[in-house]
């Protein structure tokens, strides 16, 4: 985790997916440099652990159950973030989930639930904060792709499929905001030492070491990445630094892509 400082003062930041993995990092990056952060997950147990965590480190966090698929939902969270602190000026869009199996073999109401939280996520996560954004003169959106969605994956075809929408979608929305102030960008991390990586990857190895190897084999740099690193580059796009940064796939993967 980086020093604290305060490059997000005064910041009002929302992440979701923020229970764990990148989400988490992202949460914990933000309020340690001065954010007031609003965790959103499914889960209530890791939002609470999440949301202490910051608190006992001095920091600023709510904690919201919210489901990112739905309109009600995400519309009750933005009002009540707004309520609380007067306006949102940060929101990674980053709840996520993966399956494995390809068009064949995949059930059809799995390839929907990765379609409806990947990408519909982040079109209810934008189109409910947007309108604040605009109302209060700019914002900086941030949405979590994979750089599946550039190369994608040999049994992967939902999660493939989905982050290269969500690349799609993060362009679209860049150009249609970028009149009102508002920055969007995602980002393409590759195999990232995360819960949802292990769980994955535990459906087809014995143990994660025996994943991790075959997983660094991929990877030019000789490791995989730890949250932290993902949570650098989502804070580096919200900052004011980025300021000329707007339609990006900004691609984190130890040049994965690459081999």
């Amino acid at each position: 985790m980086t020093s604290k400082s305060n490059r997000f003062e005064g910041r009002v930041v929302v992440v979701t997916g923020a229970g764990s993995g990148i989400g988490a990092a992202t949460a914990l990056l933000f309020a340690n440099e001065g954010a007031q952060v609003c965790l959103v997950d499914v889960n209530a147990q890791t939002l609470k652990t999440i949301a202490q965590q910051i608190t006992e480190s001095g920091g600023v966090a709510i904690a919201h159950v919210a489901d990112v698929t739905s309109l009600k939902s995400m519309t009750d969270l933005v009002e009540a973030v707004v309520s609380q602190w007067g306006r949102i000026d940060i929101l990674h869009n980053n709840a996520g989930i993966t399956a494995i199996g390809n068009v064949e073999t995949l059930d059809e109401d799995i390839w929907d639930n990765v379609m409806n939280v990947n990408v519909k996520g982040i079109f209810i996560g934008s189109k409910t904060v947007i309108p604040v954004m605009k109302a209060q003169g700019g914002g900086v959106i941030i949405n979590t792709a994979s750089v599946n969605g550039l190369r994608p994956a040999a049994n992967r075809d939902a999660y493939s499929a989905s982050k290269g929408a969500v690349i799609s979608l993060t362009k679209g929305i860049a150009q249609s905001f970028a009149k009102d102030g508002i920055r969007v960008n995602c980002i393409c991390p590759g195999t990232v030492d995360t819960k949802l990586v292990r769980d994955a990857v535990s459906k087809s190895f014995d143990d994660f070491e025996s994943a991790r190897k075959v997983l660094i084999e991929k990877e030019l740099v000789g490791r995989i990445a730890d949250p932290w690193e993902i949570a650098e580059s989502v804070a580096y796009l919200a900052s004011d630094v980025a300021g000329f940064v707007t339609g990006t796939a900004l691609v984190i993967d130890g040049g994965m892509i690459l081999t």
